[in-house]
């Protein structure tokens, strides 16, 4: 038993989404329908494309920041390099003087003057050897996020014109929905099975143009017109026999008509009951 209720509210769950999907069909293919599901979808692709624009300049803005901290450190590493020279430079003029002075290499390698340009010289080349270092990673990264710029570039130039192509879509779908539609009812309406609004409207003209002439008709014969006609087309047969008979004296041929009457009248005076 509850097998069966449920397989009969399972059935009227089928029918009833079965008509809602005919009903969903039907209303898809009025042009207006049509002509907004294409701006929804117009209106989904650009917001997705504005997205990506968003990301693409979010990509950009640290192409520029890399590149900003890439010039930094290359004249960073410039000033590095002079401080390098000028470190190595003040230490052969002190080796110089130290020399002059009659100091051992072990003497003057011990001198403070000298081994403090030695340690500045270490310091700015291993500072310029990291710097140096970062900056090829910065070139790398620039690189590569200049690379995906110009690539997403592209793909956003062909995005958009997909979105030009789904607008001519757009119109070409309606365009040929009105007229397959239009079509259909012209071939319906040849076929007689339309219900078409123009169709009915025909109909009903043609109706009230017979019942005009039946109310016309009726009118006639209520107001005697026919009876009229009708006496005025006897007197006009009576009026054409008269001059006939006149005429057929005039040349003769009364007497002949009368003669040839004549047996006529008497056979129907024979066949009469005495």
């Amino acid at each position: 038993m509850f097998k069966a209720i449920g397989k009969f509210f399972r059935a009227i769950g089928y029918l009833f989404t079965g008509k809602v999907d005919a009903k969903r069909k039907e209303l898809s293919k009025n042009p207006a329908v049509i002509q907004a599901t294409y701006d929804r979808i117009v209106n989904e692709k650009k917001a997705r494309i504005q997205q990506y624009k968003d990301a693409v300049a979010r990509m950009i803005t640290q192409e520029e920041k890399k590149l900003s901290k890439l010039r930094s450190l290359s004249d960073e590493v410039n000033h590095l390099e002079k401080l390098k020279e000028g470190a190595a430079a003040k230490a052969r003029i002190t080796v110089q003087e130290l020399k002059a002075q009659g100091m051992s290499m072990e003497q003057i390698k011990s001198n403070d003057d000298y081994m403090r340009c030695l340690a500045a010289f270490n310091d700015f080349s291993s500072t310029l050897t990291e710097k140096q270092e970062h900056i090829t990673e910065l070139e790398t990264d620039v690189a590569e996020i200049s690379g995906n710029v110009k690539n997403h570039k592209v793909q956003l130039q062909q995005l958009l014109r997909e979105i030009d192509k789904i607008k001519e879509e757009a119109a070409a779908t309606v365009a040929d929905v009105i007229t397959s539609k239009e079509e259909e009812e012209i071939a319906d309406m040849l076929s007689g099975i339309s219900d078409d609004r123009t169709s009915k409207e025909l109909e009903e003209m043609r109706d009230l143009r017979d019942q005009s002439k039946a109310q016309a008709r009726v009118s006639r014969e209520m107001a005697g017109t026919d009876t009229a006609a009708q006496e005025r087309e006897f007197l006009e047969y009576a009026r054409t026999g008269v001059s006939s008979d006149e005429f057929d004296q005039l040349i003769g041929l009364a007497d002949e008509a009368d003669s040839v009457a004549a047996p006529k009248q008497n056979e129907i005076d024979a066949k009469l009951p005495e």
